[in-house]
């Protein structure tokens, strides 16, 4: 651990997208603390006005604070985000554990079913799901984490295969070493590392996702400070008020940037063939 901490400190960029990351999680713990005013407030008699020492980022079409609405979004993001993510990498995981251990008939209904959701675009899949299941931000959060589920299950699969294939499990099955044990305690620990890296980079998915099914009125409903609810907000002012649609762009953009940034250092660092 401790190799590990040095070696992504020393790389600038990972640390980069850290911090970045840790920002965003801080101003979203802290949101009451730190936002000036409420999201939802209105100050009728400053409908639409331009950044100022008042409203840092401006106010949107109903006199809301925008720098407010986009602290407080950050709640909304990364919770869709982890909670998203969450649901995915869990499913992901057993399915993947399951499919690669066993194989056989069990593993091609499990990967039959995994490449119908892969014949579908990402949003498309997502859209459809909420349709049937009706748009919020429960269900916003269920039709991400299905959108993400197949590619943890290709992941670990691939990753149990690899792994099954060491002499250690060859062994422990010579034993009789139960399979539910031999997954638990010698597959699990050693697929860790593209599974972890692959959390980090579907985060940011998760996130994109989110704002781009709020944009289409899809996702998390008004007037919830959804990053992507502000995106849509904007649209009709967005000519001579562009600072509506530019800060909650800019807030999406540079936190997807850093959760790459940290996913591309975090592949680097638990690579084994690129470690000196």
């Amino acid at each position: 651990m401790k190799v590990f901490v040095q070696r992504l400190i020393d790389d600038k960029v990972g640390l980069f997208g850290l911090i970045g990351i840790l920002l965003v999680v801080l101003l979203a713990l802290l949101a009451p603390l730190i936002a000036p005013y409420k999201p939802d407030t209105m100050f009728t008699e400053h409908v639409l006005e331009g950044p100022s020492s008042q409203f840092l980022f401006g106010t949107d079409e109903f006199g809301r604070d925008i720098f407010s609405r986009i602290i407080y979004g950050a709640q909304v993001s990364l919770q869709v985000g982890l909670i998203a993510v969450g649901i995915g990498a869990i499913g992901g995981l057993i399915l993947g554990l399951i499919s690669g251990y066993f194989q056989g008939k069990v593993d091609q209904v499990i990967m039959r079913v995994m490449d119908v959701f892969f014949a579908f675009p990402d949003i498309l899949l997502a859209l459809t799901i909420i349709a049937v299941l009706g748009p919020n931000l429960t269900n916003t959060m269920i039709a991400i984490g299905i959108v993400f589920m197949p590619v943890f299950t290709r992941l670990v699969r691939s990753a149990v295969m690899t792994v099954k294939e060491n002499e250690y499990i060859t062994n422990a099955q010579a034993i009789g070493v139960r399979p539910s044990l031999i997954i638990v305690r010698h597959i699990t620990p050693n697929i860790m590392a593209p599974f972890i890296v692959q959390i980090t980079l579907a985060l940011s998915g998760a996130i994109l996702t989110e704002a781009a099914l709020s944009f289409l009125g899809l996702g998390v409903q008004p007037p919830n400070p959804s990053w992507g609810v502000m995106l849509n907000d904007a649209r009709t002012y967005m000519e001579f008020a562009p600072w509506t649609i530019l800060f909650p762009a800019v807030a999406i953009v540079m936190t997807i940037f850093c959760f790459n940034l940290l996913g591309d250092s975090l592949r680097d660092l638990l690579d084994p063939k690129l470690k000196q």
